[in-house]
């Protein structure tokens, strides 16, 4: 399990390379004593970057001169090339073909090498495994270290420093291979009486819903998703399975047309940019798949293609949320 203890460690560690993300709450209609923590404000326009420095920024100069390896759809991609770039390193990023161009731009602008590899995060994931291996490179897994799922964990110290009572709110939170999640949750496990902790994933990539009531991924079929940054199977017997089965109450599913109402819903009413897979907590919101309040909405990111966004604003105003 993450000692809450590291969580304060990792706040220490990463605080003078991020921002502490704001935090606000609506007072209105279907959203009334919702809060959200948006980081689509963080550094890189992710959560990721949380991780990625916690874990990076822990390791050994000589695993430094080594050099850095990840699979990512590009916010990940973003954090590792950022902690590398402080401490250093070389960083190599592998992306699906189908990657997210402003994604993959800026992991060069930050300067990753990116290979691309065909077919979906999952080849690309087992591609990058491969070449750490036989390169002798240091993988940094998108959610599969106690280091990056502990970085991910000061979302909650930050959230509960500002509003403490929220300690009683049902947090809900997006969830691809558990990362953020298990972070999350163990943010939250000091508590005398830890709050209920919500995942949500889209229906079309529900790999990590599938582990947790079935027990197994391998008949999941897996479509494009919006919430690309949720996408691809989660890696055998990563830490997070345990974790989430430890933290998290329930995960539910919200639908792409959830989604996308979602983000437009996102930018009407508060102007803040957000990409899908942040956008998922608040589907699950809007769609009454969760009516507890007060609840948390994690906002992990806010990297969307502009030409994705413009469509969807374009396409549903008409769906948006009023009073």
């Amino acid at each position: 399990m993450i000692p809450y203890e590291w969580i304060l460690d990792a706040a220490i560690r990463i605080s003078p390379y991020i921002q502490r993300t704001p935090i606000s709450h609506d007072d209105h209609g279907l959203l009334k004593d919702v809060f959200f923590k948006w980081e689509n404000h963080q550094v890189t326009g992710s959560f990721k970057a949380r991780g990625a420095l916690n874990k990076i920024l822990s390791l050994k100069k000589w695993e430094v001169d080594q050099g850095l390896v990840t699979a990512s759809a590009g916010n990940h991609g973003q954090g590792v090339a950022l902690a590398g770039k402080i401490v250093g390193a070389k960083t190599t990023v592998f992306v699906s073909e189908h990657g997210s161009p402003s994604k993959i731009e800026a992991m060069r602008e930050l300067g990753a090498e990116i290979r691309l590899v065909k077919g979906g995060y999952g080849e690309a994931e087992r591609e990058a495994l491969k070449f750490a291996h036989t390169e002798g490179l240091i993988w940094v897994s998108p959610y599969n270290d106690g280091q990056v799922i502990t970085g991910q964990g000061t979302i909650a110290s930050e959230v509960l420093d500002e509003y403490p009572q929220l300690d009683k709110a049902t947090w809900i939170v997006p969830a691809g291979g558990g990362g953020l999640v298990s972070g999350i949750g163990a943010g939250l496990s000091n508590l005398p009486l830890p709050p209920r902790l919500v995942a949500v994933q889209s229906t079309v990539s529900p790999f990590l819903h599938s582990l947790f009531y079935k027990g197994t991924q391998d008949k999941v079929i897996e479509l494009p998703s919006l919430a690309d940054g949720l996408s691809g199977p989660v890696e055998e017997n990563s830490v997070t399975i345990p974790l989430v089965k430890k933290y998290v109450d329930d995960i539910i599913l919200v639908t792409e047309e959830e989604i996308k109402t979602a983000i437009a819903v996102c930018w009407q009413r508060f102007h803040e940019r957000i990409e899908g897979a942040a956008a998922t907590t608040l589907a699950a919101i809007l769609s009454n798949k969760i009516q507890a309040r007060p609840a948390v909405l994690i906002i992990s990111g806010g990297n969307i293609d502009t030409s994705i966004f413009e469509q969807i604003l374009a396409s549903y105003a008409s769906s948006l949320v009023n009073g």
